[in-house]
């Protein structure tokens, strides 16, 4: 699963996904790709759930690039803690997305594969995506 080797702090703030993305929103590497629809936070998990599902169903052929790195440590404090004592440790790593990302890009394969195959990357993420194409030059 993708997480950092070091991060400069061990915990961060929850914060709010506010706007629209501006970096990596258009297709860069692949003719096909799948692009966020709403703000939310996707976990590494989540992630190498949909690049599974993704490469399953291609069959390995053609090639995928994953856009988005979750860099967030989210804390959660052990059940049945009573409240005060600090913020918990660490537990997970997410990414915050914000609506118009392109989160995966797909190449070398047919439009109707590419299409099944981020259908069901789709299918493991908690927010509404799209499939995006490039147009021809």
């Amino acid at each position: 699963m993708l997480q950092p080797t070091r991060t400069k702090f061990r915990k961060a703030h929850k914060g709010r996904i506010k706007g629209a993305a501006t970096s990596g929103a258009t297709l860069r590497f692949g003719q096909f790709g799948l692009k966020a629809m709403e703000p939310d936070r996707v976990t590494a998990r989540q992630i190498e759930a949909a690049r599974r599902a993704m490469t399953r169903h291609m069959k390995r052929a053609g090639r995928v690039w994953i856009r988005i790195y979750p860099d967030v440590p989210v804390s959660k404090k052990p059940l049945e803690v009573r409240m005060g004592s600090g913020k918990g440790a660490p537990e997970l790593w997410v990414v915050r997305i914000k609506p118009g990302r392109i989160l995966f890009e797909i190449d070398g394969v047919s439009t109707t594969l590419a299409r099944e195959a981020l259908d069901l990357a789709a299918a493991k993420l908690p927010i509404r995506t799209r499939f995006v194409e490039r147009i021809a030059e």
